[in-house]
Formats: C-alpha cells, structure tokens, sequence
C-alpha cells in the first residue's frame, strides 16, 4: 500500500512538471510556414464533376508561431488567391502580421472562399499552455 502512495505521489510530480514545462517554454518551431498544396489534377477533377475540396474552408495561424501562410500551385492550370494569380508550379508566401480573421477568393474551393485566422501570439504562461492542449487536441482529434 506505501508503495502505491509513492508511484502515485511520482506520477502526480512529473504531470505537474510537463504541465509547469509547457507554461513556461516558449512555443517555436522550425519554420513559421504553413504549408498547402493545391495537388495536380485538380483543376481536371472538378471539370470532371468531382466536387473535391483540397484545401480547408478555414486555416488557423498563430502570430510568431506559424504566421507565414504557403501555397503552392501543382496543378495544371493557374489558380487565384486573393488578388494573387499563383501559376502552375508556382508558391505564394503571405505573412501575416495582425492577428484577426481573412477572407479571400480562393478557386481552389468549390465555394471560391477561404478563411485565413490569425491568433495572437501565446505570450502568457497560461496563454501557451492553453495553445498546446489546443495543438495537442487537434492533433489526436
């Protein structure tokens, strides 16, 4: 019974600690790029009668995480973002510097709309612990 107390006291020290570890360190990762493709054949698809969505209909950034919104044209035909005309084999960076939310014309979308939201930079202890159990969330949802 003493030594269930004890495994039990350990475990509740290290949760504490990953939780007190992702308070404090500061979010980064390698590049603050997010990446989209719009995939060959696409253009194709839909003329086909394939009501295929490749994108999402909503992105979400993070100020000083990933801020930098990447779109590359692999299919065959040019595509429009916004008041950009991305040909085939062509990226287009948009970095953003406000966070809010965007909306732009998008052909890549059956509804010809994509929205862009920015969040604001998780600066607090509490602020970044809650956009990891957010990320952490996501990701195994």
């Amino acid at each position: 019974m003493k030594a269930l107390r004890w495994i039990a006291l350990a475990a509740i020290v290290a949760l504490l600690g990953v939780v007190a570890w992702a308070a404090i360190t500061p979010v980064t990762f390698a590049s603050r790029e997010e990446l989209f493709e719009i995939p060959k054949g696409t253009w194709a698809r839909r003329m086909s009668g394939d009501k295929v969505e490749i994108l999402p209909q909503r992105i979400d950034l993070t100020l000083g995480i990933h801020d930098v919104l990447l779109l590359r044209n692999l299919d065959d035909v040019p595509q429009v973002f916004g008041p950009t005309v991305m040909m085939p084999g062509q990226s287009f960076r948009l970095p953003f510097e406000v966070a809010s939310s965007y909306s732009f014309a998008c052909t890549a979308h059956l509804s010809g709309q994509m929205t862009i939201v920015v969040a604001a930079q998780p600066i607090s202890a509490w602020d970044r612990l809650r956009w990891r159990a957010t990320a952490l969330w996501n990701a195994i949802t």
